[in-house]
């Protein structure tokens, strides 16, 4: 048997990818977080599967689970939201099983960033706006981050930033990034992306925190922050070099 870490993209049970859905389908043993996967990305469970909510469970909890499939030689379809290779806790999980002697395999799914982005249609990376997408969390209510990862040291690079697990401290990030971005530097805040409690806000650093405050976001949100949001607004960026005039006739 193996346990297959799924990514479960943004949770719209259409954005599995083809393997995620087979893999679902062929596991008698599914552990999902009932906070973000739904009905309906559960249904391509097969009938009679075990389906264990993990949302209150800790790591080791998680990991019984698994190795007691393994001893009936079942499969488990392990969900993770968004993408399993960024805050998916797939590395302790891992480290977990591989001393209990058990196989696991990771099929990638939608990550959030890229959900959001195309709910808004908006590119993260516009000709000599930004080139660079950085992919960070906030520290208040998890694991510290490494001294050199601070926010003030991101913004510098004046990259599109991507914030998950931040929506609760939007304020104090946004003060924090105004220095280097600039009061009116588009935000976006996509909250429960693709599910029936979708929600968008567009604004600036200057009003953002006012807005997820009279939305009462919580959690399942990402913040989008960067002068790339912005491109659709100007015209002022140049063509991307691979596909300017120039080079496509030089071709």
């Amino acid at each position: 048997m193996t346990v297959h870490f799924i990514g479960a993209g943004p949770g719209a049970a259409d954005l599995l990818t083809l393997r995620a859905v087979r893999i679902l389908a062929d596991s008698p043993v599914c552990l999902y977080a009932g906070t973000y996967i739904g009905d309906e990305v559960l249904a391509h469970c097969p009938e009679g599967a075990t389906l264990v909510d993990t949302q209150a469970l800790n790591l080791d909890a998680i990991i019984e689970h698994c190795i007691a499939a393994h001893g009936r030689g079942q499969d488990v379809a392990r969900l993770c939201s968004g993408d399993p290779s960024i805050y998916s806790a797939i590395a302790e999980q891992t480290r977990r099983l591989d001393r209990a002697g058990v196989p696991w395999d990771v099929t990638p799914g939608v990550p959030a960033y890229a959900a959001a982005a195309a709910l808004i249609g908006r590119e993260l990376t516009v000709p000599e706006l930004a080139q660079s997408v950085v992919l960070t969390r906030a520290h208040r209510d998890s694991t510290r981050l490494p001294e050199t990862e601070s926010l003030t040291h991101f913004a510098r690079s004046r990259a599109t930033l991507v914030l998950h697990l931040a929506i609760r401290q939007t304020r104090e990030l946004a003060a924090t990034l105004v220095e280097d971005y600039g009061p009116d530097c588009p935000v976006v805040v996509v909250a429960n992306a693709e599910q029936p409690g979708q929600q968008i806000l567009h604004g600036t650093l200057t009003d953002i925190a006012d807005q997820v405050e009279q939305a009462g976001l919580r959690q399942a949100a990402v913040i989008l922050v960067g002068h790339a949001l912005g491109a659709r607004e100007r015209d002022d960026f140049v063509d991307s070099h691979l596909y300017s005039s120039r080079v496509a006739a030089a071709g």
